[in-house]
């Protein structure tokens, strides 16, 4: 492994030029979305080298890189990681049915499905639209724990095209089921104890928010009126999640940010590359002179023209088709670990430098070296039903999703916000970064911009 120590001092001192770039280019991606904003967070060799904030998470108050963020899926990394320290614990085992554990989960042919399977979303439970669920439901953990334990398996739509497919939601409820069930805890408690107490990050890493904490969650800028109109002690019914992230035309001065940017030539390599191949499709002809925009540089990530449209619904939307409003006080107090994971960009960061040491922190493994090279090994290379991209699915974690550098050892997991965690081990590298954007996954670059800014910045030589 390369000497990566170059970037900070042996006392962990933040790096100055990697702090000041990071902070600069975090400005100028707020665009025109102030006052929203965010926070990023970057360790490498367990030390923290840079941070960053622009914005305001609530009405008055800074975004910091200790504030509580509603992170939807990028949560999914932290449940994986707890599932990996129980396995290094001899508590689970990737390769034992899950059914060995929790008995009733054999029911509708699901006997012999294990976490190896489930975690590489290879198991076929991607379909939260084949449980009779409704919003309150969905909020109710014990409720939820028996539906998926009864669920059928379903196949995704042209299932012989791909390798997975993607539990966007479902995955939380059986893992959590499972944790559960091998630890004789709650899920709160397991994690507590096996993962955020070891780590130093209880009091900023939730599944199920804790009530004096539930009003200090960062919101979206469209409730900002409303949380300073309502002066009751708790949070107030915040606006649905029904209202989408309105998709509006790019400004000249966002494409005049995206065109300053140092990765932008390399993005516009790849654009007029890949429009000639089958894996990419624009209405548009992209050639030097043109400027790319939002959706073509999204696109070189994430191809939304090959998103399979039946099979992106049933993983995301239940049968009923009320919207889950992720965040109100009650959402965010419940358990929905696929989907509400409450973290600030340092606890995300803080797991991440954990695994980017190969599961040790501070003198603790965490993980031991055999279950890490499970782990991070990819399971599947191949295209995935439910997103559009192939994902290289590891045990619960995705590729580190980049076309400027080499990341084929990294990985992690984003979140239907756009915010993302992720580690490269090779670089010993963690990141993590957190919003309160009104966007999503498939309509943002922000994740993507500040993903190859901290690779082009870290120096490996």
């Amino acid at each position: 492994m390369q000497d990566t120590t170059n970037n900070y001092d042996r006392s962990g001192r933040i790096d100055t030029k990697i702090q000041q770039r990071l902070q600069q280019l975090l400005t100028d991606l707020q665009l025109d979305d102030a006052p929203a904003g965010g926070s990023l967070i970057v360790y490498q060799a367990g030390k923290c080298i840079a941070q960053a904030s622009v914005g305001m998470a609530q009405p008055d108050i800074l975004w910091q890189p200790e504030t509580l963020s509603l992170n939807f899926s990028t949560g999914k990394g932290i449940l994986a990681t707890l599932v990996h320290v129980l396995v290094s614990q001899k508590l689970l085992n990737y390769d034992t049915p899950i059914a060995n554990y929790w008995p009733k989960f054999a029911s509708n042919d699901k006997a012999d499905i294990t976490l190896r399977s489930l975690m590489s979303h290879q198991a076929n439970l991607f379909s939260i639209n084949s449980i009779d669920a409704d919003s309150e439901t969905l909020l109710d953990w014990d409720s939820m724990l028996a539906k998926v334990a009864a669920m059928p398996i379903t196949l995704p739509e042209d299932a012989t095209r791909y390798d997975s497919a993607y539990s966007a939601l479902v995955y939380g409820w059986i893992l959590g089921g499972v944790i559960e069930a091998v630890t004789d805890m709650t899920l709160a408690e397991a994690l507590r104890h096996y993962l955020t107490e070891p780590l130093g990050i209880t009091s900023s890493c939730y599944f199920g928010v804790p009530s004096d904490k539930a009003d200090k969650v960062a919101i979206l800028v469209k409730d900002f009126k409303t949380l300073k109109q309502d002066h009751s002690v708790e949070r107030p019914q915040l606006r649905s999640r029904r209202n989408k992230p309105v998709l509006k035309p790019d400004s000249k001065n966002t494409l005049r940010t995206y065109a300053n940017l140092s990765i932008y030539k390399c993005w516009k390599q790849h654009a007029i590359k890949l429009q000639t191949t089958k894996e990419y499709s624009n209405d548009e002809s992209i050639d030097e002179l043109s400027i790319l925009d939002t959706a073509q540089i999204n696109r070189l990530y994430l191809n939304t023209s090959q998103l399979n449209l039946k099979n992106y619904k049933a993983a995301l939307i239940p049968a009923n088709k009320q919207p889950i409003e992720y965040y109100n006080r009650q959402t965010l107090q419940a358990v929905i670990p696929a989907a509400n994971g409450v973290a600030s960009a340092k606890a995300l960061a803080t797991i991440y430098a954990m695994l980017a040491n190969g599961g040790k922190w501070q003198g603790q493994t965490l993980i031991d070296e055999a279950t890490f090279e499970q782990l991070s090994t990819p399971q599947v290379t191949g295209m995935d039903a439910v997103m559009p991209a192939h994902m290289h699915w590891r045990l619960g974690y995705h590729r580190l999703f980049s076309v400027c550098a080499n990341t084929e050892a990294g990985f992690g997991h984003m979140g239907y916000n756009g915010s993302v965690a992720w580690c490269d081990p090779t670089r010993q590298l963690s990141f993590a970064f957190v919003h309160n954007f009104d966007v999503t996954m498939l309509n943002d670059v922000r994740q993507f911009a500040l993903t190859e800014a901290v690779l082009d910045l870290i120096n490996t030589d």
